[in-house]
C-alpha cells in the first residue's frame, strides 16, 4: 500500500518544511497572486448569475435553487443551459444575506480564500499521488515526497490560468467543485486500514462518505463526478500496486489475474460505479427536457461539415488548452465567435500543433506504462490521470459543450500539469545534479513570473472595461469581444466610440443580432431612424424570436409614423415574451396616440383631444408637438381646465433648454 521515500524528492532545491508551514506558505502565495481582485466589480457572466439572478434574493423561496439552473432559469425551460449547481448558488445567496445586498467585495474575498484553502490541500493530494499512502505509529499520514508536493502545490497556487475561476465571481462553481473533489479523494484514502497491510481490508463507510462528497462536488459543478476516475486510478495503481502494462499483457495472454480479484478492488469499483451511475441518472432526471441546445456560435467545431473536420478541430482545441497550461500569457474571457478559426484543410499549418500534442502525450504514456522505475511509472500515470480525467466533460466526446476554449475548465486539470512539472524538475535535478542550482533558479523565476502574471490578470478582472479591453489584443477576430467593449462604452455614456466596436462586431460576425440591436438603439437615440430601422429589421429577420429587437423596431417605426408596422412589431415582441411590461407600455402609448389622432381626424376642433394629446407628447419628450397641440387647445377653448398650467410648464422648460443656467 505504501511506498518508500521518493528518491528524486531530496534533489529538488526547496527547503523541507513541516506540514503546517508548507500549507501556510502555499496559501500565502495563493493570496498574493489574487488579493488585488478583492474589491473588483461584478463582471461578464456575473451579471446574469448574480446581479440578475432572483434566486439570491431573500424574497425568493429557498426551494427555488433546487429547481432552477445556475442562472436562475427553470430547468424545464427550453432556454435553460441545464447547468445545475444549487450548492454554488446557495453560497451566493449566503454572500448576499451577510453583506445585506449585492456588494461584490464579500463575493470576491470568499473566492480568494477558497483558492488558498484548495491550494494548501493540494499538498496532501500530491503527497499521496506521488509517495503513496502510509501512516506513522500515531496514525498521522506520512509525506514521502515533501518537496515535490510543495513545489507542485506552489505551481498550482500561482498558475495564471486560474484567474477566471478566482477573480470572476461565477468561478465559485469551479472552486467549490475542486474543494469537494479533494475532500472526496482524501476521504477515499481514509477507507484503507491504517494498521494492516492487507489490501482487501477497507471501510465501506468511508467509501460511501467519499461518494457523498463526490455528489456535493457535482452539485457545485458537473465536473465533480470525475473524482471517481481519479479515485479508481489511485486504487488500482497505489492501493493494489497494479502494473497496468503487465496486467494488459497477462490479459492478452489469457492468464488469470486472480491476485487482483482478491484485493477487494472489484467491490470498491462496483460501489463507485453504482454511485456514479446513480448520480448521472439523477442528473438526467433533474435536467428535465434533455440536454441544452447550443448553436454554431457557441461551438462551431461541433457543426463542422464532416466527422474528420470535427475530430481535427477538437484536437486543435486540446492543443490550445495544453498551450494555456504551458504558457498562460494569452488569456481571454471568451474564446468564441471567430477567436479560433476552424481548420478546414489538412494543409493548415496549425495541424502541426495537433501532431506535437500527441507526440508528447504518447511519449508520456509510454513512459507511464513501460518504465522499469515503478515510482516514475506511478507518478506519471497518476499525473496524466489528474490532467486528463477532469477535462473529459469539456472534450466534446460524450456530449456537445457550449464553448470553444474555457480557461475555467482547466482549474482541476492544471493540478495534473503541476504534478508532472514538479516531477520533471525532480527528475532533471536527479539526472543532472551538477545543474541543480541553475534548475532551481529557473523554477524560482517561473514561479515569480506566474505570480506577476496572476497579479496583472486579476487586476484586469477588476472591471469590465479593463477585462474586455485586454481581450482585444488576444482575440482581435472575436466579435463578442468587440461587442462587449462597445456595450461597456455605451453604458458609460460614450456612444460615439461604442458605434465603431458594434460595427466591427457585425463585420466580423454578420449575423450578430445583439450587436445589431444595440447599434440600432444608438442610431435611434441619435434620431438616425432610417439606419436604425434597417439594423433592427435585419436582426429580427435573422432571429425572429428576438423580442427586444422587435420592441425597439416598433419604437423606431412609431417615430417614423409607421403606426401599423409599429403595432405589429410590438405584438411580435409580446408573442415571443409574454411578460414584457416595457413593450405593453409602448404599445399603450402607440394606441393612445392613434386614438387621439383618429378622434381629431373626425373632430378637428375638439379642444379636449388636442389638450390630452399635448399632455401625451409632453410626457414623451416631444416638446414641439406638445406646444402645438396645447396652443390649438387653448385657441379653441381658452378656459380648458389644466391646459393653461400645463402649457406654462412647457414654456418654462423650453426656455430652460434655450437658455441653460451657466
Amino acid at each position: 500500500m505504501a511506498l518508500s521515500d521518493v528518491y528524486w524528492d531530496h534533489q529538488i532545491p526547496l527547503p523541507k518544511l513541516a506540514p503546517v508551514q508548507a500549507k501556510v506558505t502555499v496559501a500565502l502565495v495563493a493570496l498574493l497572486c489574487f488579493i488585488n481582485s478583492y474589491d473588483g466589480e461584478f463582471v461578464f457572466d456575473d451579471s446574469e448569475a448574480i446581479v440578475n439572478n432572483k434566486d439570491l434574493k431573500p424574497a425568493t423561496p429557498l426551494n427555488n435553487i433546487w429547481s432552477n439552473d445556475f442562472w436562475g432559469s427553470n430547468l424545464s425551460s427550453n432556454s435553460s443551459h441545464k447547468s445545475y449547481r444549487p450548492l454554488t448558488v446557495l453560497t451566493f445567496r449566503l454572500n448576499y444575506l451577510l453583506a445585506g445586498g449585492l456588494h461584490p467585495v464579500g463575493f470576491h474575498v470568499l473566492n480568494i480564500v477558497l483558492h488558498a484553502v484548495i491550494s494548501a490541500l493540494m499538498i496532501d493530494v500530491f503527497a499521496i499521488l506521488i509517495g503513496g499512502l502510509s501512516y506513522d505509529e500515531k496514525g498521522r499520514r506520512l509525506n514521502h515526497a515533501p518537496k515535490t508536493s510543495l513545489l507542485a502545490a506552489l505551481l498550482f497556487a500561482a498558475h495564471p490560468v486560474h484567474t477566471e475561476s478566482v477573480a470572476g465571481v461565477v468561478g465559485r462553481a469551479d472552486l467549490l467543485c475542486a474543494l469537494f473533489f479533494q475532500l472526496s479523494f482524501l476521504t477515499y484514502c481514509k477507507a484503507f486500514n491504517r494498521e494492516s497491510d492487507r489490501d482487501d481490508r477497507f471501510s465501506v463507510r468511508w467509501v460511501v462518505v467519499s461518494l457523498s462528497l463526490c455528489a456535493a462536488a457535482m452539485l457545485c459543478k458537473e465536473q465533480g463526478i470525475t473524482v471517481l476516475g481519479v479515485n479508481a486510478a489511485f486504487d488500482v495503481l497505489l492501493i493494489c500496486n497494479v502494473n497496468v502494462y503487465e496486467l494488459s499483457q497477462r490479459l492478452l495472454l489469457r492468464k488469470n489475474p486472480l491476485d487482483i480479484l482478491r484485493t477487494g478492488l472489484p467491490t470498491r469499483l462496483a460501489l463507485m460505479g453504482l454511485g456514479g451511475l446513480s448520480m448521472l441518472y439523477a442528473r438526467w432526471r433533474i435536467m428535465g427536457t434533455g440536454p441544452p441546445a447550443f448553436t454554431e456560435v457557441d461551438n462551431p467545431a461541433s457543426f463542422a461539415e464532416n466527422i474528420f473536420l470535427r475530430i481535427v478541430n477538437y484536437n486543435y482545441y486540446y492543443s490550445l488548452n495544453a498551450w494555456l497550461l504551458l504558457c498562460p500569457w494569452w488569456l481571454c474571457f471568451d474564446w468564441s465567435m471567430g477567436c479560433v478559426p476552424l481548420i478546414k484543410s489538412a494543409t493548415d499549418w496549425r495541424m502541426a500543433w495537433l501532431l506535437l500534442l500527441w507526440c508528447v502525450l504518447i511519449g508520456l504514456i509510454s513512459q507511464a506504462l513501460c518504465s522499469q522505475d515503478s515510482q516514475r511509472r506511478r507518478t506519471l500515470t497518476l499525473g496524466l490521470v489528474l490532467l486528463v480525467v477532469p477535462f473529459l466533460p469539456a472534450c466534446n466526446i460524450f456530449f456537445r459543450v457550449g464553448f470553444v476554449v474555457a480557461e475555467r475548465v482547466l482549474y482541476l486539470s492544471s493540478a495534473g500539469y503541476c504534478l508532472l512539472l514538479a516531477y520533471s524538475m525532480g527528475h532533471c535535478c536527479c539526472r543532472w545534479s551538477k545543474y541543480r542550482k541553475p534548475l532551481g533558479v529557473s523554477m524560482l523565476a517561473l514561479l515569480c513570473v506566474y505570480v506577476a502574471r496572476c497579479a496583472l490578470r486579476s487586476h484586469q478582472w477588476r472591471s469590465e472595461q479593463s477585462l474586455f479591453t485586454s481581450a482585444l489584443s488576444v482575440c482581435p477576430l472575436n466579435a463578442k469581444v468587440h461587442y462587449n467593449v462597445g456595450k461597456n462604452l455605451a453604458d458609460r455614456g460614450n456612444s460615439t466610440a461604442a458605434i465603431a466596436y458594434y460595427r466591427e462586431a457585425v463585420r466580423l460576425h454578420p449575423t450578430y443580432v445583439h450587436a445589431m440591436n444595440n447599434l440600432g438603439n444608438i442610431r435611434k437615440e441619435r434620431n438616425e431612424l432610417i439606419e436604425a430601422e434597417q439594423l433592427l429589421s435585419k436582426a429580427v429577420s435573422i432571429q425572429p424570436d428576438f423580442a427586444a429587437a422587435w420592441m425597439n423596431l416598433g419604437i423606431v417605426q412609431n417615430s417614423l409614423q409607421k403606426f401599423e408596422e409599429a403595432e405589429q412589431s410590438y405584438w411580435n415582441a409580446i408573442r415571443f415574451r409574454n411578460k414584457y411590461p416595457d413593450c405593453y407600455y409602448n404599445l399603450g402609448r402607440l394606441e393612445s396616440e392613434g386614438f387621439f389622432l383618429h378622434a381629431l381626424r373626425i373632430s378637428p376642433n375638439s379642444a379636449s383631444c388636442h389638450g390630452n394629446l399635448a399632455v401625451l407628447y409632453h410626457r414623451w419628450g416631444k416638446l414641439e408637438l406638445a406646444r402645438k397641440h396645447y396652443e390649438l387647445s387653448l385657441k379653441l377653448d381658452p378656459e380648458a381646465p389644466g391646459t393653461r398650467d400645463n402649457y406654462n410648464m412647457l414654456r418654462r422648460k423650453l426656455d430652460q433648454l434655450k437658455h441653460p443656467t451657466p
